[in-house]
């Protein structure tokens, strides 16, 4: 059985609270490690080792810390197949998607490279009689991050990587399920030249996270996952007078037009809605297809699709389309999910409950399952499923399809598949949701752009990566400087008007 560890002070301790959690192979059902869930005293001690690392960090010019992220880049290039084999043993995921998962992630380090342009302020050359008015974007100090199972990759770097290039420490609680892809990007960036302390990842579950958030020295934080662990640590966090940006749950629907080129719609539908086993915040999981013969139209192309995918382990080749679920308490909640929607009237048009992997009875694996015919006031609407089930929606109309988007509470992503321009502006200027794909079925957007959704599936006033990365993980500063020339004419007690 193999110990983890928590990443301290540039180097692997183990943990001292005397708690584990089980880390599982997804694939087989079994335990094959265990991970120390820090205590409060931990959490403190990790916290105290970053503030002393991070003013040196902080002093270093902005090109310096960028060519450490530069080396980084390298290293993770390097060691590519070595990151997504560890992620795809912890998380179930396929190889291909696991690569993604990195290089999702590898991304947003090369946009940070950009660091010392980013980090620019502005001047004003003679606001008024002798005076300079320039502004500075100054580090937080030391930030955290918490981040979900389902990108275990990707959104630890998509928090670091912006949190470092402005100069900040950053200590990362990564998920207890999958731990040991982030514990190897720490290792890589200190190989990169990253000096001890300024990224730390330390284990743990709400004690930890509760630690974090109510630390004094902690300046902000950064969350992903459920709406209501989001709403809790948004709200914990504000209370503590911190920054916080909190990403949670999702409903994500494609619109289907009947002009819309059904092929392409059914296939963006099937490797957006079962990808990854669905486990994705931006899977779609509602399609709605606009009039009943659009929507008959389209689960007739579905369901072969469906019921042709390959499910398995990762272990069986590049051609599985996608794994098992993370634990067997996930598997339970989609089928109890699943069959709800069968008692409260929904048509399954394909039923993955009875699914068996032969070798692989005790993994958690689950088929693929389609509805038709679902009503907003069903659970499999309602709620986040979070697994490989896609439902349909049928609208009479454009605007009721439209309307169905707008008013779920959960706005991360949504998309419009059609081949009318006018459709498509329309739908892009008035949908209330953060994320839009025009005939792309997960609008995530390039690095360079920011990340995040509206209404519930986000806490906080600034995205992900891309320039509001950089403005959430500094503070800027505004200095008024006046520089007199001949004789001083002693004190002065009112404001002076800007000539």
């Amino acid at each position: 059985m193999q110990e983890l560890s928590h990443y301290i002070d540039g180097a692997h301790v183990k943990g001292a609270s005397g708690r584990f959690a089980d880390v599982m192979n997804p694939a087989t059902g079994e335990v094959q490690a265990k991970v120390p869930l820090a205590s409060a005293d931990e959490i403190g001690t990790a916290v105290e080792i970053a503030a002393q690392a991070q003013p040196e960090w902080a002093a270093m010019n902005p090109q310096r810390r960028a060519r450490v992220l530069m080396k980084f880049v390298d290293l993770l290039n390097r060691d590519m197949d070595k990151l997504a084999e560890a992620l795809s043993r912890e998380h179930g995921k396929t190889l291909p998607d696991a690569a993604g998962d990195v290089q999702r992630g590898l991304e947003v380090v090369e946009f940070c490279i950009g660091a010392p342009h980013l980090l620019k302020g502005e001047y004003t050359d003679g606001a008024g009689p002798g005076i300079d008015m320039y502004s500075m974007r100054q580090p937080l100090g030391v930030c955290a991050g918490i981040t979900p199972f389902n990108f275990p990759a990707m959104i630890p770097m998509w928090m670091f990587a912006p949190a470092l290039a402005c100069g900040n420490a950053f200590i990362l609680k990564p998920s207890e399920r999958d731990p040991s892809v982030p514990l190897m990007l720490v290792e890589l960036l200190e190989e990169a030249g990253l000096p001890k302390g300024v990224l730390q990842v330390v284990n743990g579950d709400k004690e930890a996270v509760d630690a974090l958030l109510d630390h004094p020295v902690i300046q902000s934080i950064g969350f992903v996952g459920s709406t209501p662990i989001a709403e809790y640590i948004y709200s914990r966090g504000c209370a503590a007078g911190k920054r916080v940006q909190c990403f949670g749950g999702a409903k994500n629907h494609m619109i289907i037009m009947p002009d819309a080129d059904m092929d392409q719609a059914a296939d963006a539908l099937v490797g957006a809605g079962y990808g990854a086993a669905g486990e994705r915040c931006m899977a779609i999981s509602v399609a709605v297809p606009v009039g009943e013969e659009t929507a008959d139209r389209l689960i007739e192309k579905l369901v072969p699709r469906i019921e042709k995918l390959k499910v398995g382990p990762y272990t069986a080749g590049n051609d599985v389309d996608y794994g098992p679920v993370v634990t067997a308490a996930a598997k339970e909640n989609i089928l109890k999910l699943v069959q709800s929607g069968v008692d409260q009237g929904a048509e399954l048009v394909v039923d993955g409950r009875d699914f068996k992997l032969q070798g692989y009875e005790d993994g958690f694996f689950v088929g693929p399952h389609l509805f038709d015919k679902v009503t907003p006031d069903m659970d499999i609407y309602r709620k986040e499923i979070f697994g490989p089930v896609l439902t349909t929606v049928r609208a009479g109309s454009y605007e009721e399809a439209r309307g169905r988007a707008m008013d779920h509470e959960d706005c991360n992503g949504t998309a419009i598949f059609t081949r009318d321009g006018d459709t498509a502006r329309d739908f892009a200027s008035r949908i209330n949701i953060g994320m839009v794909g025009v005939n792309v079925p997960i609008p995530v957007p390039l690095a360079y752009h920011t990340f995040g959704g509206w209404k519930k599936s986000v806490f906080g006033d600034l995205n992900q990566h891309g320039t509001d990365s950089f403005r959430f993980y500094t503070r800027t500063k505004t200095v008024t400087a006046r520089w007199p020339s001949g004789l001083k004419e002693g004190g002065e007690f009112h404001f002076k008007p800007m000539d």
